[in-house]
């Protein structure tokens, strides 16, 4: 009996750590396991679109839930799935890349995190309340603006809550890289995936204004009887797509920059070489997220904005392969000559390069706007976009799991098992969506809930089908290897790849305050700066002292429930007055927690120099 006293008493305490916490190693666990479950819903959902595709005429599913599922399934993958697993490896690596103990606002820290799950509940609550958003995940008006039932409310309402969540946490790393840098890190000295989370923070705070806009200009609509997007009452639907697009084409590369700076690391770790023209790729990082801003037109080329419009943004459209053409060639050239070795990080990485290649052609041929008119809303779009999306962005995270996972759960995955994750994958992969340019090419259009006997469509959409299946089976090899992993593997070492920077100089997992004593930074790779000059660890640049640490709080968790009540306030009130209610308790509770964080002085504590020397080691 009192062992299962002791046991439950064990499993609270953990909760309320995980709950409290401003430690960002423990966020980056929540916004994996969270971004991992979304990732499931948001597979179930595609598996269940293929399976309504896989035959003619197929009634699977109905018109209505189809849209819902399609809607749900982008949604999903892109806001609640990829921005919180690509959050995850940016808290788990970029204050250990700079030295840093912590990032610059802890607090602010969990706060991001705790808004992005509220806003993703919310979201996945219209399942259950009266239906799913319906009008894709793009939710072009006036469609959306149309759409019956609270469907759309939910859509608009989560992703403001989520999307606050991801500015604060932009923000925050914006700051952290600035001005925590450990000494001796100049700007030229940072890690390609530090480097490409600082330009992806500064995507993400010009990007995230303007679909805050755009949403609360629906939600006027929706909700309280304004006619922005209402063309009868002197409103204009396509400033919707504008100001959806001034968002949605920079988030494409706030997805895949992260990645492309995991990867340079990938390379050049397991090359054994310094990565192959680390200013040229700083360069081309910086120029992808300043291209990044001035193409998001390309997706209106048939809106009718013109040809001077059209010409432009196909020419800048265009321009952005520049950069990336030079990425996808130094890392070819990091390769060249190197020593190495084909561990399961590499392979997704390696996987990576002609997949991103396809999906980049591809995008070169949806730029010409003349040849787009073709191609717009058929399945080469959808193609193109799963190329670039999951063969970027979803083979860079499982890439950079099995790279990091050491140094943020004390074990490296199993290699046989991840080498069966990446087989069915990749080739399942290919499978989906390869045949899908051909789909669209012979005319299927997007977002169709289904297609008729003898338009040729049939073998196409049964490959792709099978593809789908193929994937499903290397997700949940990829789960069981987890598992494995925590029960069997042995403890992973402080540098379990003979790396090359300054995460892998302290132990796996890092002890909560990270560096005992802050590195000095002596150049590029600084860790192999080090081993190069026979050194075990990193020349301290400070002598051993106390370390001050923030204090937990449950204060984000209790603001960002405050916003969760308040958003089923603004949807429901259109219903019935009362509901309204639930809007001033919920903002009562959150402002209640800036009052009480304003007021409250929290001066954090302090680890003592003499238990420091105790722990022994770095």
């Amino acid at each position: 009996m009192s062992t299962a006293v002791a046991q439950k008493k064990g499993f609270g305490a953990f909760l309320w750590d995980y709950l409290t916490t401003v430690d960002h190693k423990k966020i980056a666990h929540l916004y994996l396991v969270s971004g991992g479950l979304f990732f499931l819903l948001g597979g179930l959902e595609a598996m269940i679109i293929r399976i309504q595709l896989m035959k003619p005429d197929n009634e699977f599913i109905s018109a209505g839930l189809y849209n819902e599922m399609l809607t749900m399934h982008g949604t999903t993958m892109i806001f609640l799935a990829a921005m919180p697993l690509i959050f995850a490896l940016m808290n788990a690596v970029v204050p250990l890349q700079i030295g840093a103990r912590d990032v610059a606002f802890p607090f602010l820290n969990s706060l991001g995190f705790w808004l992005f799950l509220a806003g993703g509940v919310i979201l996945n609550c219209s399942w259950f309340m009266g239906g799913a958003p319906d009008a894709g995940w793009t939710a072009y008006a006036p469609l959306s603006t149309t759409s019956p039932g609270h469907g759309v409310d939910f859509y608009v309402i989560g992703l403001q809550i989520a999307g606050a969540g991801t500015l604060i946490g932009g923000i925050n790393f914006l700051v952290t890289i600035v001005n925590m840098r450990a000494p001796g890190m100049s700007y030229m000295r940072m890690p390609l995936f530090t480097w490409a989370v600082f330009v992806t923070s500064t995507l993400i705070l010009f990007a995230f204004p303007a679909l805050t806009v755009g949403l609360f200009l629906m939600m006027f609509d929706r909700m309280f009887g304004s006619a922005f997007f209402d063309v009868n009452a002197g409103g204009n639907v396509i400033i919707w797509e504008h100001l959806f697009w001034i968002f949605g084409h920079p988030e494409v590369y706030i997805l895949i920059l992260p990645l492309f700076g995991a990867f340079s690391d990938i390379f050049s770790t397991f090359s054994k070489k310094r990565l192959f023209g680390y200013s040229a790729m700083v360069f081309a990082t910086v120029l992808i997220g300043f291209l990044g801003f001035m193409v998001w037109a390309h997706h209106m080329f048939t809106t009718g904005m013109g040809p001077v419009a059209n010409s432009i943004f196909a020419v800048t459209t265009m321009a952005i392969a520049v950069p990336t053409g030079i990425k996808i060639f130094n890392w070819l050239f990091t390769m060249w000559g190197g020593a190495i070795r084909m561990t399961t990080a590499m392979l997704w990485s390696i996987a990576f390069i002609p997949t991103f290649t396809i999906g980049g052609m591809t995008g070169v041929m949806l730029a010409s706007a003349a040849a787009d008119y073709q191609y717009h809303d058929t399945y080469f779009v959808v193609a193109h976009f799963h190329y670039v999306i999951v063969g970027g962005v979803v083979f860079g995270i499982f890439a950079s799991l099995h790279y990091w996972w050491p140094k943020m759960f004390g074990k490296v995955l199993n290699e046989k098992l991840g080498k069966l994750t990446f087989w069915p994958f990749f080739i399942g992969f290919h499978l989906t969506f390869f045949i899908q340019h051909f789909l669209g090419l012979m005319g299927m259009p997007r977002r169709y809930w289904k297609f008729l006997e003898g338009q040729g469509l049939e073998t196409g959409n049964m490959i792709s089908s099978i593809g789908a299946f193929f994937m499903a089976f290397g997700t949940i090899v990829f789960l069981i290897n987890v598992v494995y992993t925590a029960v069997k593997e042995e403890k992973a070492p402080a540098d379990p790849y003979d790396g090359r920077t300054l995460e892998w100089s302290i132990p796996s997992p890092p002890p909560f305050y990270n560096f005992k004593q802050t590195p000095l930074v002596r150049g590029l790779d600084p860790l192999w700066v080090e081993k190069s000059e026979g050194k075990k660890g990193m020349t301290p640049a400070e002598p051993l002292g106390d370390i001050h640490m923030p204090n937990s709080s449950i204060l984000p968790f209790v603001m960002s429930l405050g916003l969760f009540i308040a958003g089923f306030g603004f949807i429901y009130q259109v219903d019935n007055i009362a509901w309204l209610s639930l809007v001033f308790i919920g903002m009562g509770i959150t402002l209640g927690c800036m009052l009480i964080r304003s007021v409250k002085d929290d001066l954090g504590y302090h680890v003592h120099k003499e238990d420091l020397e105790e722990e022994g080691g770095h």
